[in-house]
């Protein structure tokens, strides 16, 4: 009850304290949409708390869109696609999963010679140039007109190459759920991908993504890119700070600012299956083994997204 309340508390107090930023943020993400430009999110690392209601916002929000698996699971032939169950750890937050596509994490620095623990809230980076989308063989990964990286979870058959080629090892697999399960259980994918989407249903309907209305501090703005980088150099230069994301993977649409190196956070934090690190990154997409790929890919992406979408709209109507 204790935890209850003072999540019900910090609620109230953000919708009271964050009303004119968050109009403000709304009106930027519309221009831009309007626009045809990407949209990006800078976060003040400075500000993170750690009291996680981004977490519990992103979860709640997004609860209809979390995985529901069909159990026992059909066995794989060969097994070499592993199976990758968190039906029965919903709750665990300590990384990203299936069911949690936002965590924080935190690392013990030096700021201005001072320890200090850093908390940072950790998801996709919604890349200019999405490895993901333009490697994904069945289309089921798919970027918007503003910039925004999704994954369609009716057409995913859970392979798992969007995992493999993000730098970052941001998608997730959940085993027995998705389209494979139609078609060929035991020899495709093995489930589907799940990654943070950007509350884009929310963001297309004039609404700020749940992560940033449950903020009490204000970590997140949101708008056009350019002008996000531009106020996240402001920033950098007003605090001696530093900049992650605008030039990572050939550019992002996830900025942070840090009063301290991203070497030094990155040394600090916890990293593995499900835990982003900030070490540098090339532009994966501008290898010339990717960039191949990705043109043989293309046409038969489409071909297997319309396949995809034509199956699950035949099904559904013959239900």
């Amino acid at each position: 009850m204790a935890e209850i309340s003072r999540r019900s508390f910090l609620k109230a107090g953000v919708t009271a304290a964050c009303s004119v930023a968050a109009t403000s943020s709304v009106a930027r993400a519309a221009k831009a949409m309007e626009k045809g430009e990407p949209i990006a999110t800078m976060l003040d690392i400075s500000k993170c708390i750690g009291c996680e209601e981004c977490v519990y916002a992103c979860k709640e929000i997004n609860a209809v869109k979390q995985p529901e698996p069909k159990k026992p699971f059909p066995n794989m032939y060969p097994p070499r696609v592993p199976v990758q169950d968190w039906s029965d750890k919903r709750d665990e937050i300590d990384r990203l999963t299936p069911y949690s596509w936002l965590y924080i994490q935190s690392a013990t620095v030096k700021v201005f010679g001072k320890e200090q623990e850093l908390t940072i809230p950790r998801r996709c980076m919604h890349c200019v140039n999405p490895p993901c989308v333009k490697l994904c063989p069945w289309g089921a990964a798919q970027q918007l007109d503003n910039g925004i990286s999704i994954i369609d979870s009716d057409i995913c058959l859970g392979g798992s190459k969007c995992n493999k080629v993000c730098p970052w090892d941001i998608p997730q697999r959940q085993t027995g759920v998705g389209l494979y399960l139609d078609i060929m259980p035991a020899f495709v994918g093995n489930g589907v991908m799940y990654k943070c989407d950007r509350c884009y249903d929310k963001i297309a309907e004039g609404e700020l993504p749940a992560c940033i209305t449950a903020c009490p501090e204000n970590v997140q703005t949101i708008g056009p890119r350019d002008e996000i980088i531009e106020q996240a150099h402001k920033l950098a230069k007003e605090t001696n700070g530093y900049i992650y994301g605008e030039t990572e993977n050939g550019g992002t649409n996830t900025i942070y600012v840090s009063p301290v190196p991203f070497e030094h956070i990155n040394k600090a934090i916890e990293k593995g299956k499900g835990k982003p690190h900030f070490d540098k990154v090339k532009n994966m997409m501008a290898l010339g083994n990717n960039l191949a790929l990705a043109m043989l890919i293309a046409p038969i992406a489409g071909a297997a997204a319309a396949f995809g979408k034509f199956y699950k709209t035949t099904k559904g109507e013959n239900e």
